[in-house]
C-alpha cells in the first residue's frame, strides 16, 4: 500500500529526520481527503528538502510531509475504490437466464457460464455494495433452487456518478461537523 523512497542527496535533510518524514506521510494516509477513508497504493519519493539548525525537529519534518500531502493530493488524481467480489452462482439450467440477469443488474461482469447436464454455473465479478440482499433475490428468482458463493477478489474504481455522490456527502458531513 505504501512505498517510501529516499533520494535525498547532499544532506539537505539530515538522515536522522528521514524516518520522521516517512512517519508524516504514513499518518496522512490514515484519512484521505476525498471521503475520509485511508489512502492505498501510495508511493512517495523524497529528493530534496531543507533543514534549519534551530527549528528542525522530528515534529517539524512530520508536519512538512503532511503539508506536502495536502498540497499535492488533488494533483495525483485520486480515485475511490470499492471491494469487488468473485461470485459463483449454481442452479438448474432452466434458471440460467435469471441468474445472469440478477448479476447484470448488480453491475456484475460475467466471466464464464457453463452447463453440465441439468445444472449451470455462472462466475462473475460484482461490487460488494451491490451484493446486499442478493440471497433473497436469487432465491425468489430461481424458486429457491440456486445458491451462490462470494469471496473478495480485488479493489476496483467506483463509477464516476457514485464517486461524485460520495464526495458530496462527505463534504456536507464535514461542513456540519465544522459548524
Amino acid at each position: 500500500d505504501f512505498t517510501f523512497v529516499n533520494e535525498v542527496k547532499g544532506g539537505n535533510i539530515p538522515t536522522e529526520y528521514i524516518p520522521a518524514v516517512e512517519k508524516g506521510f504514513q499518518l496522512s494516509m490514515k484519512k484521505g481527503r476525498l471521503i475520509g477513508f485511508p489512502i492505498v497504493r501510495f508511493k512517495v519519493t523524497v529528493n530534496d528538502g531543507q533543514s534549519h539548525a534551530v527549528d528542525s525537529s522530528d515534529m517539524a519534518f512530520q508536519l512538512a510531509a503532511q503539508g506536502a500531502i495536502a498540497e499535492y493530493y488533488e494533483k495525483a488524481s485520486p480515485v475511490i475504490l470499492e471491494p469487488i467480489m468473485k461470485v459463483s452462482c449454481e442452479g438448474p439450467t432452466e434458471f440460467q437466464g435469471a441468474i445472469l440477469a440478477s448479476l447484470n443488474q448488480r453491475r456484475g461482469v460475467i466471466l464464464s457460464a457453463s452447463e453440465d447436464g441439468f445444472n449451470c454455473r455462472v462466475d462473475a465479478e460484482v461490487p460488494l455494495a451491490d451484493m446486499f440482499g442478493y440471497s433473497t433475490v436469487i432465491r425468489s428468482s430461481t424458486q429457491g433452487k440456486a445458491e451462490f458463493t462470494m469471496e473478495f477478489l480485488k479493489y476496483g474504481k467506483v463509477p464516476q456518478s457514485k464517486s461524485e455522490q460520495l464526495i458530496k456527502e462527505y463534504q456536507e458531513k464535514r461542513a456540519k461537523a465544522n459548524k
